[in-house]
C-alpha cells in the first residue's frame, strides 16, 4: 500500500519497538500524530530533525499529539542498524557522519554521547533483502516520486536522472517499509496524521511549518 495524502494513513512498519511501548497509527486514533523518520547515520536528523520532534512532544504532548520516532535504512546499511539505534536509545552513543559532524559543532558530551535523551517511543523501521529484479517500473514510481515535472527534462536529463536511478537500486540491499510506504526522499522526514488517522502531510529535509501544522489539525 502507498499512503496518499488525504486517504487513510496505513500502519508504520516496525520490526522492533526499541524505546517505549509498541504502539502504532491505528492505536492512536483521536490524537494528532507526528512521525519523525530518521537515520542514526544521518547528521541532518540530529541537527534539526530530532530537535525539532523534541520540541513538539514537550509542548504538546498534554494536549493530543503522539510523536513517534522511525529509525530507518536507505543507505549505509553496515550505520544504520539496530544495533547502532538501541546504542542510540540506550547509551546516547553516536556513529559514524553524525558523530563527526556533531563533534565538529561541538554538540556532544563524553567523546560520543547526546546531551539530551529522545522522549518518545522509536521503532525500527522493517527491513527486507531487497531480491527485486530492476524494473522499468520500478525506476518509474521512484522517478514519479522524486522528481517533479520529470517529463519536462530534456531528453539528456531524463537519461542521467535514470541512470542515477538505476545505480541507487543497485547499491540498494534492503528494502524499508515504512520508508518505502509513504514514498520518503530522505531523512530526516517528517509524517503527519490527523485525529481520524488520515494523512495530512510528509515533509522531507527542515521543516519551517511544522509547529504551525500540528497546532492547525489539534483544532479541527
Amino acid at each position: 500500500m502507498v499512503a496518499k495524502i488525504g486517504s487513510k494513513a496505513p500502519n508504520l512498519g516496525v520490526s522492533k519497538w526499541v524505546q517505549g511501548l509498541p504502539t502504532n497509527i491505528d492505536k492512536e486514533k483521536d490524537n494528532v500524530v507526528l512521525v519523525e523518520v530518521f537515520q542514526v547515520n544521518c547528521p541532518g536528523c540530529f541537527l534539526y530533525g530530532i530537535p525539532q520532534a523534541i520540541d513538539i512532544y514537550q509542548k504538546y504532548r498534554k494536549e493530543g499529539v503522539t510523536v513517534l520516532g522511525i529509525a530507518t535504512a536507505f543507505e549505509d546499511f553496515d550505520k544504520n542498524t539496530i544495533e547502532n539505534l538501541e546504542l542510540l536509545l540506550t547509551k546516547g552513543e553516536v556513529i559514524g557522519e553524525t558523530l563527526k559532524a556533531l563533534s565538529q559543532y561541538g554538540q556532544l558530551v563524553d567523546g560520543n554521547k547526546l546531551p539530551y535523551k529522545i522522549p518518545f517511543p522509536v521503532g525500527m523501521d522493517l527491513l527486507k533483502k531487497d531480491d527485486e529484479p530492476m524494473s522499468k517500473t520500478k525506476i518509474d514510481e521512484i522517478i514519479q516520486a522524486n522528481v517533479p515535472g520529470f517529463e519536462s527534462y530534456s531528453e539528456n536529463q531524463k537519461s542521467e536522472i535514470m541512470e542515477r536511478v538505476k545505480q541507487y537500486l543497485k547499491s540498494k540491499e534492503y528494502s524499508a517499509q515504512t520508508f518505502e510506504e509513504f514514498t520518503l526522499r530522505g531523512t530526516p522526514s517528517t509524517i503527519i496524521i490527523d485525529k481520524k488517522g488520515i494523512l495530512r502531510d510528509v515533509a522531507f529535509g527542515t521543516n519551517d511549518f511544522l509547529e504551525e501544522n500540528i497546532k492547525k489539525l489539534l483544532k479541527e
